[in-house]
This record gives C-alpha cells, structure tokens and sequence, in this order.
C-alpha cells in the first residue's frame, strides 16, 4: 500500500470527541467531493463519492453521530478494473440533507449552496481545533502524499480557486508554507518541504505516519551526509593525485632541459625525494627532507620547481 492510503487508514479512525469539529471534518468532504442534486420539487439530495474506502468509512461515522442519519450506500465496481470502487453514499431525505448542509454552512439561511461547495460561513473553523479538523477531512477527500521515499510533495486538490485560497490560508494558520498551482481545470494546494509535511501530518493528527516520514528523513539525512562526505574526500583525494602527477611531471622536464645541478641544494633535494615519492603525503616529503621542513616549506619548493618548469617551457617554445 502506498504512504497515502497508511496516512489516510490512520486518519479515518481519527474521530474528533467535540461535535463542531467533527462538522468542520464532515463538511470538508462535503465541500471536497460532494454532490448536491436538486429534483424539480426543489427536494435536495446529498451524494458523496469516493474510491478510497477510508474516507467513505469516515464520512459515514461522521454523520451518524453528528446527526443520527445512515447514508445510503452504494458499491460499484470499476468495468476495466474490477479491484477498484466507487463508494457512493447518499442522504436522499429532503429534511435530512437541508439540517446536514446548513449545520456544514454549506447552505445559508435563505437556502441558497454556492455552485463549489464553498464554505459559506467560517464560523465552522474558527477555533484551531476545528481547523485541524477541516484540513483532516480536505486531505482524506482530494489529498496525497508522495512516497517519502521517493521525494517530499503534500497536496489537495481543490476544484475551485476561492476552495484552494480557503484551505491554503488555514494550512498557513499553522505556519506550513502552503502555496497554490493550477493544474488543468484543478487549483492545487502544495507544500514541498519535508519538515513541514511533518508539521502538516502533526496538525491533522497522523502521528504513526509522521514517525514513519521521519524514520525515512533521518536515513536519507544520514545517507546523503556519507555522501556528501566521501563525495569530498574523493575531490580532495584526486586534487591531490593531480597535484602530485603535475609535480613531477615539471620535475622530469627539469631533469631532461636543464639538470638538477643548477638547482640550489634544497629543490635538488625535493626534486630527486619527489621523484623517488610520487604518492607521499607533503607532510611526510618535510619530514624526508635534511633538514626536514614543513608542509608549507614543501609547498613553496614544488612551487619553485614548477616555476623553474614553466620558463623552461615557455624558453623552448620560441
């Protein structure tokens, strides 16, 4: 099963004790895929559905305790795939539907349901505690997660732009960074960020999940450190080798044009040790040395060196 479907297993069974929030949840999904059907008797009828069965499970609950009213529900199978489903859950008394929609402020006082589904009234999610509620039933309707493995990507997708600046202004009540791209005929909410898709599952209350995404940032953490580290020693192991192939092959260019015996006692002697060394550390060249010198002291003598292979070249050349 994939990170998304764990995180919405676990918020499903995430049942809030205090009824506004468990309205704030319900009119969520409402508001995220529902349907409102009008028959010409102006009876309204309230229809939601979904492939995920975690949210239809959630949705029923919700109704229930809130309003003590069973959805009818209906189960159809897919023709070109039979292993997926469309839950279709249905409250299809008048009464029913109006007493559900208003208490969701989905609908006002005079009747009238924006044609999105827009929460009319944000009374619903003034408190923290029902926000967190609404972003909970936002992502178990339209929400996914990329596999943490895979990349850091957190999304609802919102049909309605007016939708998508509503729950991206409250993902931001939480300080989530929360931005919006249209896709298609889609408005989607994203945040990118591994540590506030954290912050985003601790807000809706997925803290088994929220573990887990951390157990794969530390081991990710961990394993783009040790590159990281041995990226470096590599660069640095083969600035060195390049260094020294460098070093002697100045040195062999003096000895070939010139002779060592122009060279004063201490190149002479970091010329031939060089030679004899091809792969010693400079530290261990000082060392070698009589008298031994420093790394910088080195340094400075394959500097000269090269130098003296320099002009030499540049003599020959003309």
């Amino acid at each position: 099963m994939s990170f998304s479907h764990d995180v919405k297993e676990e918020l499903s069974r995430n049942v809030s004790k205090a009824r506004h929030c468990q309205l704030a949840e319900m009119a969520a999904i409402i508001s995220m895929c529902g349907i409102i059907n009008i028959s010409m008797d102006n009876s309204v009828e309230i229809e939601v559905r979904t492939e995920n069965s975690a949210v239809a499970r959630k949705f029923y609950i919700l109704v229930r305790k809130c309003f003590n009213v069973c959805p009818q529900v209906l189960v159809k199978s897919h023709s070109s795939n039979h292993r997926v489903h469309t839950y279709i859950q249905t409250i299809e008394v008048h009464n029913d539907a109006v007493k559900i929609l208003k208490a969701a402020k989905l609908m006002n006082h005079q009747g009238h349901i924006d044609e999105h589904l827009f929460i009319l009234d944000n009374v619903l999610i003034q408190r923290t505690c029902c926000k967190r509620a609404f972003i909970r039933g936002c992502f178990l309707a339209t929400g996914s997660i990329t596999e943490p493995t895979k990349g850091y990507h957190f999304e609802i997708v919102c049909n309605d732009k007016k939708k998508a600046k509503q729950v991206q202004d409250i993902l931001n009540c939480f300080e989530l960074d929360a931005k919006i791209v249209e896709r298609k005929r889609y408005f989607v909410v994203y945040i990118k960020e591994g540590a506030r898709i954290v912050d985003a599952l601790n807000v809706m209350g997925a803290h088994v999940s929220l573990m887990n995404l951390e157990n794969v940032r530390i081991l990710k953490d961990m394993r783009n450190s040790v590159n990281r580290r041995v990226n470096c020693e590599t660069a640095n192991i083969n600035k060195t080798v390049s260094a020294a192939v460098k070093q002697v092959e100045d040195i062999r260019y003096i000895e070939k044009h010139m002779g060592f015996g122009n060279l004063s006692d201490g190149l002479r002697q970091m010329a031939e040790l060089r030679l004899s060394e091809p792969e010693m550390p400079l530290k261990e060249l000082g060392e070698r040395l009589n008298p031994p010198v420093g790394k910088s002291g080195v340094n400075h003598r394959l500097r000269k060196l090269s130098n003296i292979a320099n002009e030499l070249r540049e003599r020959n050349s003309k």
